[in-house]
């Protein structure tokens, strides 16, 4: 199957994402107009301390109009590597550093209309390290056992989907905090 991309149209240009407008062409002939944010991608981190706590955040999200639970996360900026971007963020959002980032997996976050792609990583060996965080965000950190993450996960405390994809994702890594 080809898709053919007649023209494109960047509509709105922003600091983290574009808002776009394509012509696309289907295989079967049939042209249509498809609106999407172009997204340069993110990661989210899964920080695990040496007692089996898991380390996240409660954060403003200003289209809710609420602060949600979820696991540290960031956008890639230009260039950055996936892996020190992971390092980066747990540094600005929670104040501590790594000594081991390792890759989970990679998805795609919303693909109807995003083209955002999100790598996932573990972290462990951690310590204090602080890097200023973005003006724009409004972030406290907790921890709590893995057990009392799935305990907030099962009370619909958490309604943030990269969240629950890290959660799914480490499964194998968690179960040795649960017994």
């Amino acid at each position: 199957m080809e898709f053919e991309i007649l023209d494109r149209e960047t509509k709105y240009e922003g600091k983290v994402f574009n808002i776009v407008q394509d012509r696309i062409k289907y295989p079967d002939d049939r042209i249509a107009r498809f609106d999407y944010i172009q997204h340069g991608g993110a990661v989210t981190i899964l920080p695990i301390d040496e007692e089996g706590n898991i380390f996240y955040i409660l954060q403003y999200r200003h289209p809710t109009g609420e602060i949600l639970l979820e696991l540290p996360a960031g956008t890639l900026e230009k260039g950055e590597e996936p892996a020190y971007c992971a390092g980066r963020e747990l540094q600005e959002e929670i104040g501590m550093a790594a000594n081991n980032i390792e890759l989970l997996g990679e998805f795609y976050l919303a693909p109807g209309y995003s083209s955002e792609y999100m790598y996932v990583f573990l972290a462990t060996g951690l310590k204090p390290g602080k890097l200023p965080g973005d003006v724009d965000e409004y972030i406290e950190v907790e921890k709590c056992t893995v057990k009392e993450f799935y305990t907030k996960m099962e009370m619909g405390e958490i309604r943030d989907a990269k969240t629950y994809a890290v959660m799914a994702m480490a499964q194998k890594e968690l179960a040795k905090y649960l017994d």
